[in-house]
């Protein structure tokens, strides 16, 4: 559909002037379809009921879903996704303020073969810089280096155990602007693709005032712009296409493969132009 006489922010990022965002873990959600055409091209299903505000998506085995919804509190947690790996479910929520290229740290590795050693997970941020420490419960903690973000994961608890959060400084009041819930259950490989995005200091690109709070971020008129977005966010959707086909191969078995290469038999004797193949009576 062509939306260009309507209002709407359906038409961004292409129609507006974007800005290099920094840090990025505070630079607001950005556009929801990073996440939710990516999963589409890798062949998840829209269940989506279409006159309520919301998204749901599931893989193509249903092992694995994913639901965007509005809550009724500002603050409620947007994104939830949920799935059964190894005879285990796990489930992960996020807040809506997250920036979606971080959480497509999480929802990439979904669509992506399993790397088959995950990173150790502390390391792909104290390797940008972030503190970390260990109490006497075995409980972790790690602090983004100007104190607006942080990740704990709790020893003593199951439930949500690995917990992300950017927030105010204390001097500003402390207030959180984002939070983010994973399950132990979560297979490693996700965890690991959501700290490494989070871990990243490149700049994100956000329209002058999509950032809900400004006083902590610094923006510059720099970057790539309108359709060097459009162009990058094509090819994001192609990756995601090529990464499906690789997973259905991996995980298909070669005689099925053997057998959807092959003509059927009674193709191949009418194969040719003109010929018929003889019956017996």
């Amino acid at each position: 559909m062509n939306y260009q006489y309507f209002f709407t922010r359906a038409n961004e990022p292409t129609n507006r002037i974007q800005f290099a965002t920094t840090p990025p873990h505070l630079a607001g959600a950005g556009d929801f379809r990073h996440i939710t055409q990516a999963l589409r091209s890798a062949g998840w299903k829209n269940h989506s009921a279409p006159d309520y505000p919301h998204v749901i998506l599931a893989s193509p085995d249903y092992a694995s879903s994913l639901v965007l919804e509005p809550g009724a509190r500002s603050d409620a947690l947007a994104w939830r996704l949920r799935g059964h790996t190894d005879g285990r479910s796990w489930h992960a929520a996020f807040d809506g303020n997250l920036p979606v290229e971080i959480l497509a740290g999480f929802t990439d590795a979904l669509i992506r073969p399993a790397p088959s050693e995950p990173p150790e997970t502390w390391a792909l941020l104290t390797q940008a810089g972030w503190s970390y420490e260990r109490d006497d419960h075995g409980s972790e903690q790690s602090v983004h280096p100007d104190g607006t973000a942080r990740v704990l994961r709790y020893a003593d608890t199951d439930h949500r155990p690995w917990q992300a959060e950017a927030s105010n400084p204390h001097g500003l009041g402390g207030r959180h602007i984002w939070r983010a819930y994973i399950d132990q259950a979560t297979p490693p490989h996700l965890t690991a693709g959501f700290l490494t995005a989070l871990a990243t200091d490149r700049p994100l690109q956000r329209g002058m005032g999509d950032v809900p709070h400004t006083h902590l971020v610094t923006q510059e008129r720099t970057g790539p712009q309108a359709e060097q977005l459009a162009a990058a966010h094509r090819q994001r959707l192609a990756d995601a296409r090529t990464a499906a086909r690789r997973i259905r191969r991996a995980t298909t078995p070669e005689t099925q493969l053997h057998t959807a290469s092959a003509p059927p038999r009674s193709a191949a004797r009418c194969a040719t132009p003109g010929t018929h193949p003889t019956r017996k009576i």
